[in-house]
């Protein structure tokens, strides 16, 4: 069945409208690589907007020559993976359970849970008990730092709710298994989708924790690659403000460069702490949409 003239207008707007959103959710991405790899000079001035100026790595020259990048880089993975796993041993089981309409107290236990969704103790009360409990400045400290996203267990909830039926566990339940068995039998291994999303939700936010380590580490050695990439550009930033006024021309020229080349490192610097994300993201977007998805529908 052919499309009428309306339905032809409609898919071509539509198409525009798409195309127009894809170019401005890209060029910020493309314009961050351009800036990186175009001269210092031109990108302080303002002088690269589509195309690069006067092609040169000087910017990810001097960010890799900085040791505590790659200190801060094995920081972050390690907080990544097991805080990652972490995050997924306490959302999987806590979501299974809460999914179980026979659970005496389900409803209590949901309202506990949402209620400090959306009411914390604050910034001071949580700092002295990560102070009491000798958490400040520890290896792991951002690894246990938010073990669970109740949101994230929500829509992992819904996911157990709608996508198994309840028919599976009831004959498993008359074979005996127990309910350890069905949620590691079961549950799990019909969990790729659900668990591929909340990996994926889970990972960036690690990988772009900056807020905790700003406040709970204070050791260099322990700093995450958010807090490094900060200090970096802090201080490439304040050149020019240590300038000495009998500096000699060729002195001004050098910290002017210095300055200048700050600016394009900032771009370097953003592309650099993206990449990994950005590489990981196509294996698990089949799954991304579903779990968009499923967390719209009414828990």
């Amino acid at each position: 069945m052919r499309d009428s003239r309306i339905d032809r207008i409609f898919n071509l707007i539509n198409n525009l409208v798409l195309f127009v959103l894809l170019l401005l959710f890209l060029y910020p991405l493309y314009f961050t690589i351009a800036a990186s790899i175009s001269e210092p000079f031109e990108v302080a001035m303002g002088n690269v907007l589509f195309l690069p100026r006067g092609f040169t790595l000087d910017a990810y020259r001097n960010s890799f020559l900085e040791s505590s990048i790659w200190q801060g880089y094995a920081t972050t993975i390690f907080n990544t993976i097991f805080g990652t796993l972490l995050n997924l041993v306490l959302t999987l089981p806590t979501a299974y359970v809460l999914s179980k309409k026979f659970l005496k107290g389900r409803s209590l236990l949901s309202i506990y849970f949402l209620f400090t969704m959306y009411f914390s103790g604050g910034l001071i009360p949580t700092y002295l008990l990560v102070n009491q409990l000798n958490l400040l400045n520890k290896p792991y400290t951002l690894i246990l730092l938010g073990g669970i996203s109740v949101y994230n267990m929500v829509v992992t909830r819904i996911y157990y709710q709608i996508s198994i039926p309840e028919e599976i566990y009831a004959a498993a339940r008359v074979d005996g298994c127990s309910n350890f068995g069905q949620f590691f039998r079961i549950a799990l291994p019909l969990s790729a989708p659900i668990i591929a999303v909340m990996t994926l939700f889970y990972s960036v936010n690690r990988w772009n924790d900056f807020f905790n380590a700003l406040i709970y580490i204070s050791t260099a050695r322990l700093y995450p690659l958010q807090l490094v990439l900060r200090n970096i550009l802090i201080q490439s930033q304040l050149v020019l403000a240590r300038l000495d006024p009998s500096a000699t021309d060729e002195e001004v020229l050098a910290l002017t460069r210095r300055a200048y080349l700050a600016e394009a490192m900032k771009y370097a610097l953003i592309f650099i702490s993206s990449a990994p994300m950005l590489v990981a993201y196509p294996f698990v977007q089949k799954h991304f949409v579903k779990g968009v998805m499923i967390g719209s529908l009414k828990g």
